[in-house]
């Protein structure tokens, strides 16, 4: 029976190793007990007793296959090296490494348990603080802003981007009720500035402390989180025994998402030259391609299944549970979202209704 050796087990790494285990000898490579829910990470650092839904015990995920709980360290055509001397080889390789997101939006910790104690112990520090400083007015800054205002209304927020926009990609009708929702909720916005040094104290400890913004001007907070800086996870490619890594750390691709000189080896997700965004929902979208193709690959036909990239059209923003915008892909381009839409679909439970019915849990 061919093997598939699946190298990370996150949004499209576990969806691969997921549909393909009735298939072939399917071995999932992951240094995590569990696979995480990114999307809910936010949540759980303000509501602790809720952070347990972002973690999905990888025994749950396959029938026949195994999972390795370890971390690669090369790759090569016939197989992968582990970080523990071992080397498993491969019929097939999907390499579905993603990217790092500075904590709290990634937990640090590879176990469940230690993620948790980590969660616990940073809510506990957050708690303290009545003035929050947030660096970077992306969408993780923005929704933190947000899940921090639902839990704590009294605390001072400030996000601070030296970009002058919020958010390029929302329509301006979009990003106007983004603004007027951050303003009612109290989150102070300082788009034209940012800082001349990093505050002195780590991220996500308490520690009052004053910051000079670009301009001049002062910013005192207590705590201060980092929502920017996401970095692909390539390091165990560096080597070169498999591929030439581009610029930014990519793996060149085709359009079958098979990495440029080889038919038995693919790339999805963050780790794949792609115009699509860095973002799970086109990670998972990318997946049943590499699905077909391996199918076909092991039938002893053609991959001939073609990943077509995806417009940025589709963005779905809570803040908390009560609040938030969205757009979404419309017959001539895309339209906002309502809340209701929003909340559906992600705000109210981040996904994870989804991931039980993935992972086996009632």
């Amino acid at each position: 029976m061919s093997r598939i050796v699946v190298v990370g087990g996150g949004y499209g790494g576990a969806l691969v190793a997921k549909e393909l285990d009735a298939d072939a000898e399917v071995v999932l490579v992951d240094p995590r007990d569990a696979f995480v829910n990114v999307a809910g990470g936010l949540r759980a650092l303000t509501r602790p007793d809720w952070a347990p839904n972002i973690f999905f015990p990888f025994d749950g995920l396959l029938d026949r296959g195994r999972v390795v709980r370890d971390r690669a360290v090369s790759v090569d055509p016939g197989g992968v090296e582990l970080a523990s001397g071992e080397r498993v080889e491969a019929d097939y390789l999907v390499l579905a490494t993603g990217s790092s997101y500075p904590y709290p939006i990634r937990p640090k910790q590879a176990s469940t348990v230690d993620a948790l104690a980590d969660l616990r112990a940073s809510h506990g520090e957050l708690s303290r603080a009545g003035r929050v400083l947030i660096l970077g007015a992306g969408a993780v800054g923005v929704e933190l802003a947000g899940e921090i205002k639902e839990v704590w209304p009294e605390k001072q927020v400030t996000v601070v981007d030296p970009t002058g926009g919020l958010i390029p990609r929302l329509l301006p009708e979009v990003r106007d009720d983004l603004c007027n929702q951050l303003d009612k909720l109290g989150v102070e916005l300082r788009l034209d500035t940012g800082l001349t040094a990093l505050p002195p104290t780590e991220p996500g400890r308490f520690g009052p402390f004053t910051a000079t913004t670009g301009d001049g001007g002062e910013l005192a907070a207590d705590i201060w989180f980092r929502a920017f800086g996401v970095r692909v996870n390539s390091d165990y490619l560096a080597d070169g025994k498999l591929v030439a890594l581009t610029g930014s750390g990519t793996v060149p691709v085709t359009e079958r998402l098979q990495v440029q000189g080889y038919e038995h080896v693919y790339a999805l997700g963050d780790l794949a030259d792609l115009p699509d965004p860095k973002m799970a929902s086109y990670a998972q979208t990318q997946a049943p391609v590499v699905v077909r193709n391996i199918r076909a690959q092991l039938a002893g036909e053609r991959a001939e299944a073609v990943h077509r990239p995806m417009p940025a059209l589709m963005i779905l923003l809570p803040l908390g549970t009560r609040g938030g915008v969205g757009q979404l892909p419309a017959a001539h381009g895309v339209t906002p979202a309502t809340f209701e839409t929003v909340s559906q679909r992600k705000g109210a439970d981040l996904f994870t209704a989804r991931f039980r019915e993935r992972f086996g849990l009632r």
